[in-house]
């Protein structure tokens, strides 16, 4: 099962840094070191507000698909994830090809209405 393909209404988007180490001297010399060419520490914030139950149960069956926070997935240019934003879909990925995303934390449902709920998602990019 890929991730639902529904539209967000909120997405939050942290790009993460690359690995750099800072060392500071007590003269307040600075040498900074990269430890890898690829950025990390992506989190991608997605709230689905006023879905279906059956829509919003999508979420909870792709979480146990996936092994809850263990196992990764992608999102491709055309998952819901990234529907609505107009921008590059390569701006929301640390590499032009795309990377791999895991949960951060089970998927909220709060329940909204009988029928109706809102859903939030927080991934994490990883490699």
């Amino acid at each position: 099962m890929a991730y639902p393909d529904l539209v967000p209404t909120a997405r939050s988007f942290d790009p993460g840094n690359w690995p750099v180490k800072e060392f500071r001297a007590q003269d307040g010399a600075e040498v900074r070191l990269m430890y890898g060419n690829k950025r990390t520490g992506m989190q991608l914030s997605l709230s689905y507000d006023n879905i279906s139950d059956p829509n919003a149960e999508l979420f909870l069956r792709h979480f146990n698909e996936v092994l809850g926070t263990f196992s990764t997935f992608t999102l491709t240019s055309i998952a819901g994830a990234k529907k609505g934003w107009t921008g590059s879909s390569d701006a929301i990925e640390a590499e032009a090809w795309g990377n791999r995303w895991r949960y951060a934390e089970p998927p909220q449902v709060t329940s909204v209405r009988p029928g109706v709920s809102s859903v939030t998602v927080n991934l994490i990019g990883v490699f």
